[in-house]
């Protein structure tokens, strides 16, 4: 099946561009809709943080570590690099005996703008810590310290990313068809849309007081959702997104258009991929989705950002709108 319209823009009363992809909304019966091809195998990206995270927790690294619920919620971040992730990050590192050194995701600029400026007008480069990934890699390290296991965690036959695979399809139910190498450098296990809606609704209906895996996604859930601004970054979609939910809802996007969403409320998972792999499809996507569920009511401002509101170009003048595709939503 052909991935199908999810979100067009409209200029001068014409339709300017469209973006197709994939969707699941999967509940306590299985799927409950779905748009385009749901057995479409994708790329996760970070939509999957937190199954990446979940050994961190069954394992008893994080417990062991003394890791706060703030610091899970890193665990699960695409972070934007501002002060407030790359201090935490840093102080994390120190705990474990460890330093930027040990990280294995590479550098990049923050996106953040104030700590942007600061590297910039300090002339100092970037260093691991910026990495938008760094609070993932912090609870590799973590399991990896615990673990007594090799410092080259992100290879795909270390016993972290064995575990971390084993988990990614038991949640999915899906055995990955293969993986591609992240931004980050660590192994992204490729699985069917269909099968990340069913590991979100997996965490949506975890049990708090269940087995180890159980309470691992509950905790991991309610650190995500508690700390919006751990998880992403001012003026971003997943921060955003779980500030207006109050925290009743976690959400996660990931690079190359996909996004998550756990309902814990409904018992109900989200998983979607834009296939043009454009961010602002994704993003309002997943807002027409959760507004659909009703966890978004649909007057927020936030919708408006994300949705409904009018495009305008640098002057300010309306120049057009985004509107749901016809089936969708």
């Amino acid at each position: 099946m052909a991935a199908v319209p999810m979100i067009e823009l409209w200029r001068g009363g014409m339709l300017e561009s469209v973006h197709a992809g994939h969707a699941v909304i999967w509940g306590k019966g299985g799927v409950q809709a779905a748009w385009g091809d749901p057995e479409a195998v994708i790329f996760p990206r970070s939509s999957c943080k937190m199954l990446q995270a979940l050994p961190l927790l069954e394992s008893g690294a994080a417990d062991a570590a003394g890791l706060t619920e703030a610091q899970l919620a890193l665990s699960c971040a695409s972070h934007q690099g501002a002060k407030i992730h790359t201090d935490m990050v840093t102080n994390w590192l120190s705990g474990l005996g460890m330093s930027e050194a040990d990280l294995r995701c590479g550098s990049h600029m923050p996106n953040d703008p104030e700590a942007k400026k600061g590297l910039i007008c300090s002339d100092t480069a970037p260093c691991q810590i910026h990495n938008n990934c760094s609070g993932k890699h912090s609870g590799f390290l973590t399991w990896t310290r615990h673990a007594k296991a090799g410092s080259e965690y992100v290879e795909v036959d270390h016993p972290l990313q064995r575990a971390i695979k084993a988990a990614f399809e038991e949640v999915t139910g899906e055995a990955s068809p293969g993986y591609g190498i992240d931004g980050c450098s660590a192994p992204n296990f490729a699985t069917s849309v269909a099968g990340l809606a069913r590991a979100m609704a997996f965490f949506a209906a975890a049990n708090p007081e269940g087995d180890a895996r159980h309470r691992a996604a509950a905790r991991l859930t309610r650190a995500m959702a508690a700390y919006p601004e751990l998880v992403a970054g001012e003026g971003r979609a997943c921060t955003d997104l779980m500030r207006a939910m109050g925290g009743r809802v976690a959400v996660k996007t990931g690079a190359e258009a996909v996004f998550v969403a756990i309902l814990p409320d409904q018992q109900t998972g989200i998983a979607l991929k834009i296939v043009d792999g454009g961010t602002r499809g994704a993003e309002a996507a997943i807002v027409a989705l959760l507004v659909k569920l009703g966890a978004l009511p649909a007057a927020h401002p936030v919708v408006a950002q994300y949705l409904t509101g009018a495009q305008k170009n640098w002057r300010g003048i309306v120049t057009g709108e985004m509107r749901l595709a016809p089936g969708f939503g």
